[in-house]
């Protein structure tokens, strides 16, 4: 099983968002089992954060095996459904993060502004490892709403055949291909033309 130093060096850097990450993808693997090796496990997660680093990581639901669905909903909610009896598990984030300082949100403001002194990133870096350390030593239930249930599984993913645009000459997946005009485009060149 992978730890969070590998999930640290997958992303790059520790920071809350993916701590947060690490105890969804703890949790769901607690629940549901081992790691997916194929598409044993599918997660739905509701966000683009850094979060979903730490759930590829340890869960193996990625992208590229297709048992990662993504949901453009700005929500920290991961839903894991086990194949194939689709016994699922879906996690809401209900932790709050420790209060702020005045001197913290100054800070903060500055740094979003794009100054990185010496003085901002002290109190910018500390913050964050307040945090960090908040998600690390809470219970499951002081972090998440757990909800367990039976979820119809989505489809395994499927694979197909690649076409090329009769526009850029690139190479596109047939289900995605437009057709206009009798011309097979991908979907960047059947928009330009409109």
């Amino acid at each position: 099983m992978k730890n969070l130093d590998e999930v640290i060096k997958f992303h790059g850097h520790i920071c809350p968002g993916l701590v947060l990450g690490y105890r969804v993808a703890m949790l769901a693997l607690k629940e549901l089992g081992e790691r997916a090796k194929d598409e044993e496990i599918v997660a739905i997660v509701e966000n683009n954060s850094c979060a979903v680093d730490a759930v590829q990581v340890l869960t193996g639901c990625t992208f590229g095996k297709g048992n990662l669905l993504f949901k453009d909903y700005g929500k920290q909610v991961y839903t894991f459904i086990k194949r194939p009896l689709g016994e699922s598990l879906r996690i809401s984030v209900k932790w709050e993060s420790p209060q702020e300082t005045e001197k913290e949100k100054e800070m903060w403001e500055r740094y979003s502004k794009g100054e990185h002194s010496e003085e901002v990133l002290k109190v910018v870096h500390e913050r964050k490892t307040r945090k960090i350390d908040s998600i690390l030593n809470a219970t499951d239930e002081e972090l998440f709403d757990i909800k367990r249930g039976m979820i119809e599984p989505p489809a395994e993913a499927k694979i197909y055949p690649s076409v090329r645009c009769s526009k850029c000459g690139e190479k596109v997946m047939k289900s995605r291909a437009r057709v206009k005009q009798g011309r097979l485009l991908c979907i960047p060149c059947y928009e330009k033309g409109k």
